[in-house]
């Protein structure tokens, strides 16, 4: 029988861990530590910046000559108040806010009046009413600003001065009947006065001749030719005037210049003020 042969015998600390053996090297080297020939070579790229992350990539940066910068354009619509719709079913929108004093004459209902106001409101503007019936705008007023004081209601006279300014547009509506007292509020830049006229009155003609603006809903036959003089419209125009619907209207300045348009409320303007109305 042959002698049998056995491997070298494994050093074992008293730990329990195996003792390597090196050979032919002088220091020992840990087995977790990475040789010295072998590199932690990360992503290949350039290196962070500390605090600043990676570069992102670079391309050519976007520029315009100083001859194509007249090429730019930004479509922007009027603004103001949207009124309603024109004859050509197109949004009818009203500049009620101006840096200059402006005066209004709407002959028509104090609905279409509250109708205004409410949209002068949502444009981000105060209201400021002075009225013979306060009741009767008490529940707009409340109603108006989502619960923020932005329509105030005076009873005749009583009407303090609105400091109105670029950041705090006023709109003045006077409602007090066709024979309304003088404005005892100065004229203003961003400040709009809206006189309500029920009817035309002996003094009517006058309020007209000075207006910057006047809004027109349905006249009588002899109103609507005292209206037509004053506003030098044409005589087909204002023979529609005795036919137009409660919601509709003609706008008209003082050289000539008309537009007719129809108010159609939303449902709530319908649901707080009713429907559209010639009288109140």
């Amino acid at each position: 029988m042959g002698t049998p042969t056995y491997q070298p015998r494994v050093n074992v600390s008293s730990d329990g861990w195996r003792t390597p053996t090196n050979q032919g090297v002088s220091g020992g080297r840990l087995s977790h530590q990475p040789r010295p020939d072998e590199e932690q070579s990360g992503p290949t790229g350039p290196k962070p910046r500390p605090g600043f992350g990676l570069r992102g990539p670079r391309r050519n940066p976007h520029v315009l000559t100083a001859e194509s910068l007249a090429e730019l354009t930004l479509p922007v619509g009027d603004d103001g108040v949207i009124i309603g719709i024109d004859p050509q079913n197109q949004p009818a929108v009203l500049s009620l806010l101006r840096p200059a004093p402006m005066e209004i004459a709407l002959v028509g209902s104090m609905w279409m009046a509250q109708v205004l106001a409410l949209r002068t409101v949502a444009t981000g503007a105060r209201v400021a009413v002075e009225t013979a019936r306060p009741p009767a705008w008490g529940q707009m007023a409340q109603a108006a600003g989502g619960g923020q004081q932005c329509v105030s209601v005076f009873d005749v006279r009583q009407i303090a001065p609105q400091g109105p300014s670029v950041s705090s547009p006023v709109l003045v509506v006077r409602d007090m009947g066709a024979r309304p007292p003088r404005n005892q509020l100065a004229p203003s830049p961003w400040q709009t006065v809206l006189t309500v006229l029920p009817f035309l009155g002996p003094r009517s003609p006058q309020m007209l001749g000075r207006a910057d603006l006047v809004g027109l809903q349905r006249l009588s036959p002899e109103e609507a030719e005292v209206v037509t003089r004053i506003m030098r419209l044409p005589d087909n125009v204002g023979a529609v005037l005795p036919t137009l619907s409660d919601n509709a209207m003609l706008w008209c300045r003082r050289d000539g210049g008309h537009q007719f348009v129809m108010t159609q409320p939303t449902e709530p303007e319908t649901n707080l003020l009713g429907g559209p109305r010639r009288m109140d």
